[in-house]
């Protein structure tokens, strides 16, 4: 593979997913900034499949694959993650999430403390679950943000991602993601409550966007890597921020 060819010449660890992931996950951010648009049960949608991503492909971007326990228990903490957000309502929100992941990160700890594998196994297999468990809840932050401020944010992501594809060199690729960005901010917000301040809400996310689309570049990434981790990232990473500046700016 790709991968397997830069180890052995000693290039760079860092492989971009590319085009076709970025459709990807230009695809899951429209449609979940079009179910936004709809309500919080057609977001669940789109959100449960961003989710299911996430969880799997952190295990395979760590090299731990295939770990089903694991995967389920992330997977399943984002949905208990959803539910409690539905019952609990967006008011209540930073709490629902919180909860959550408190209860998600002492049952990762049980279940492998209960594990027969070596220490360091044991700790490895800790930080995965934990992690993969937190990004899946975290992007349960769509759920909790103002579906404005979601329609905007995810169009705004899927803009950047295709942007970021483009070949260009990083550091151009970088700008132009960013100003694709902004520019979808405005165009969306137009459309919404938002206006010209969506420009600020598309640039957050796109941000934070890129630094998930690079987390998912990182360490030889194999093609699985990078149409698991490399689709569901960006759009992962950048939840925190549509949830605090969608509020901010509401």
């Amino acid at each position: 593979t790709d991968a397997q060819r830069a180890r052995e010449e000693g290039r760079s660890p860092i492989i971009e997913p590319g085009m076709q992931p970025a459709g990807l996950t230009a695809l899951l951010g429209l449609l979940v900034s079009g179910a936004a648009a709809v309500d919080s049960y057609a977001l669940l949608v789109p959100l449960v499949a961003l989710q299911a991503v996430t969880a799997a492909g952190w295990f395979r971007l760590n090299g731990m694959w295939p770990a089903r326990q694991g995967i389920a228990l992330a997977f399943l903490g984002a949905l208990a993650a959803d539910v409690a957000l539905l019952v609990a309502g967006r008011e209540n929100a930073p709490a629902a999430i919180l909860g959550t992941l408190g209860v998600w990160v002492l049952l990762s700890l049980v279940l492998q403390l209960r594990s027969h594998a070596d220490p360091d196994e044991r700790m490895y297999g800790l930080m995965a679950t934990v992690a993969s468990a937190a990004l899946s809840i975290v992007a349960a932050g769509y759920l909790a943000a103002d579906p404005d401020a979601v329609t905007v944010g995810a169009a705004a992501v899927a803009v950047a991602v295709l942007a970021r594809a483009l070949p260009l060199p990083t550091p151009a690729s970088i700008v132009v993601s960013l100003l694709a960005a902004a520019g979808a901010g405005i165009a969306v917000g137009g459309m919404t409550g938002f206006g010209a301040q969506g420009a600020l809400l598309g640039a957050g996310a796109a941000v934070c966007a890129l630094i998930g689309h690079r987390v998912a570049s990182y360490d030889y990434p194999s093609r699985f890597v990078h149409f698991t981790a490399g689709v569901a990232l960006p759009l992962t990473a950048a939840a925190p921020v549509v949830f605090v500046l969608g509020r901010a700016l509401a």
